[in-house]
């Protein structure tokens, strides 16, 4: 599980309570945990916190607002990316106008992303014998 040190979970903490609008709006509809996943809102991740986290996809969702809209900030943003990436952390920006004008779509991006990875990241079970044939052969014997 991605953490952080201890000033970052209190400063995740206070961000819990100052969420914007479009944070707001988009965990209002994550608590409901559609397709059954998990979402983590304010979650610290290295020196970073992120605005949502879901741990099944390994996925960050970042919302972005104005305060995203410079070449600092985009500079910031990619430093984050990077840092997640090496911890196998993908990230998902959403645009807080898409959140705005569209809340269902917004969500429904989300969750097709997070199930895309999900589903990536499992690989099928292959057995190694099947058991109706009975037991493996033992060393030595041929079948």
């Amino acid at each position: 599980m991605i953490t952080g040190p201890r000033d970052t979970v209190k400063r995740a903490r206070k961000l819990r309570s100052e969420m914007t609008l479009p944070e707001a709006m988009l965990w209002r509809e994550m608590r409901k945990r559609p397709q059954g996943l998990k979402f983590r809102r304010q979650h610290p991740a290295g020196d970073y916190v992120l605005d949502f986290y879901c741990a099944a996809a390994r996925l960050a969702i970042e919302v972005d607002g104005f305060a995203h809209a410079g070449i600092r900030a985009a500079k910031a943003d990619a430093a984050r990316s990077h840092f997640l990436r090496s911890q196998g952390v993908a990230t998902l920006r959403v645009p807080a106008k898409a959140v705005l004008d569209d809340l269902g779509a917004a969500m429904e991006r989300v969750v097709g992303v997070c199930c895309d990875r999900i589903g990536a990241s499992m690989t099928p079970h292959v057995p190694l014998h099947h058991p109706a044939d009975g037991p493996p052969p033992r060393n030595g014997e041929d079948l």
